[in-house]
C-alpha cells in the first residue's frame, strides 16, 4: 500500500476526527437540503462535474478538489468522500460546519508529508442518505419482519428514515463503474487500488467499508469515522447491528492489500459505538497474522463537525510513527502489511 494512504488517513482523520459526522438529525436523518452552489475553498481549486453518467441514480452535485500546483506532481492519488456538501464550505452545510478538507489537505501536501492527491466529493441527497448508505447485502439478511420494521422508522412525525428501498449497491456501483472511470480519464491520477481511497463518517462510514469489501480491487483503503454500527435507531430490538458486524466479518478481503481506519468518540451519538466497534475490531483482529488488534478511542470528540477544530489540531496533523501501546488514540488498521498506525494524544 502506498505511503500516501497511511499518512493521508492519519492526518486528515486526525484533523476532522469524529467531526465528519454529517448527520442530518439522529443517526443521519433530519431536514438537510441539497446545496447547489459550488463551494468556496481557501486553498487549491474546485470544480463541479457536469457530465456524470448517473445510470439511473438520482443526480446530485459531484465536486472535484485539486491541490495547489495541480497537475505538476502527477500522477495523483484519489480520495472519494461522501456527504460532499459538508467538506469545504460551511455555507453549504445544513449545520454551518465543515470538515476544512481543502485547508488540511493543502497543508499536508505542501509539507511533503503525503503523496499528492485530489478529492472527489459526492454530495448526498438528504432524503436518500439512509437508503443509499445502508449496506445492502447485510440489510437483506434480516427477516422480512425485521426489514419492514427498519423501513417503518421515521426521522420525524412526517418523514420516513428511508425514502425507498435500500440501494447502496447501486450507489457503490455508480462510484466504481460510473464516476471512477470519468475521474481516471479526466484527471492526472493513478487508477490503481493503492492510489484509491474512500472515506465517510457515521452512515458514510458504513458505506465506506461496504464499498471496499464489495470492491477490494478498486478501493485500497477505507476510512470510517464514527461508524454508525446500529444502522438505524439503536435499541434493544434492533437486529441490524448484528447483521452488519456479522457480514463485515464474513466478507473481509484477503489480508495484504487493503486498509481500514475506524474511530469513534465517547460523547453524544458516538457513545453508542464503543461495544459495537469492539466487535468489529475482533472480526478484523481474528483475520490478521498473529491475531488481535489494539484499539483506542478519543473521549474528547463528539458527533459533530466542529469537534475537529477543538484543541490543538496542529499536533494532530503531524505524522506519527507506529506504536504498539496506544493510550486514548485512534487507530488506522493496516490490513496485512503491518499492524497499526496511531494518531492522537499519548
Amino acid at each position: 500500500m502506498a505511503a500516501w494512504a497511511t499518512v493521508c488517513c492519519r492526518a486528515i482523520l486526525a484533523v476532522v476526527m469524529l467531526g465528519g459526522t454529517i448527520e442530518l438529525g439522529a443517526a443521519g436523518g433530519g431536514s438537510g437540503t441539497l446545496y447547489s452552489k459550488l463551494p468556496q475553498v481557501s486553498a487549491g481549486t474546485i470544480e463541479r462535474l457536469t457530465d456524470v453518467p448517473w445510470s439511473g441514480l438520482p443526480e446530485r452535485p459531484v465536486d472535484v478538489w485539486m491541490p495547489p500546483g495541480y497537475p505538476d506532481q502527477a500522477p495523483y492519488a484519489v480520495l472519494y468522500m461522501h456527504d460532499g456538501q459538508m467538506l469545504f464550505d460551511a455555507e453549504g452545510s445544513w449545520n454551518r460546519q465543515e470538515w476544512q478538507v481543502d485547508e488540511v489537505a493543502s497543508r499536508l501536501q505542501e509539507s511533503g508529508a503525503v503523496r499528492p492527491f485530489i478529492v472527489v466529493a459526492v454530495h448526498n441527497l438528504p432524503a436518500s442518505r439512509h437508503a443509499e448508505y445502508q449496506p445492502q447485502q447485510p440489510f437483506e439478511t434480516l427477516s422480512e419482519a425485521a426489514r419492514e420494521a427498519q423501513m417503518a422508522q421515521r426521522r420525524d412525525a412526517n418523514t420516513l428514515l428511508y425514502d425507498g428501498p435500500v440501494r447502496s449497491d447501486q450507489y457503490v456501483r455508480f462510484l466504481v463503474h460510473g464516476l471512477k472511470p470519468l475521474i481516471d480519464r479526466r484527471y492526472a491520477v493513478s487508477p490503481d487500488a493503492e492510489s484509491t481511497m474512500i472515506m465517510g463518517s457515521s452512515m458514510g462510514g458504513l458505506v465506506s467499508w461496504y464499498a471496499m469489501l464489495r470492491y477490494p480491487g478498486v478501493f485500497g483503503a477505507a476510512a470510517c469515522l464514527s461508524t454508525h454500527w446500529p444502522g438505524g435507531f439503536p435499541g434493544a430490538e434492533n437486529p441490524l447491528d448484528d447483521a452488519l458486524i456479522e457480514w463485515f466479518g464474513q466478507h473481509l478481503p484477503k489480508p495484504g492489500n487493503n486498509r481500514f481506519w475506524f474511530d469513534h468518540g465517547t460523547a453524544t451519538l458516538d457513545a453508542l459505538y464503543g461495544s459495537l466497534q469492539t466487535r468489529a475490531d475482533a472480526a478484523l483482529g481474528a483475520r490478521l497474522p498473529g491475531g488481535g488488534l489494539a484499539y483506542g478511542c478519543l473521549s474528547w470528540r463528539a458527533h459533530e463537525e466542529r469537534a475537529a477544530r477543538r484543541g490543538s489540531c496542529d499536533s494532530c496533523w503531524a505524522a506519527r510513527p507506529p506504536k504498539t501501546n496506544p493510550t486514548q488514540s485512534s487507530s488506522l488498521w493496516v490490513w496485512g502489511r503491518s499492524t497499526l498506525v496511531f494518531v492522537g494524544s499519548e
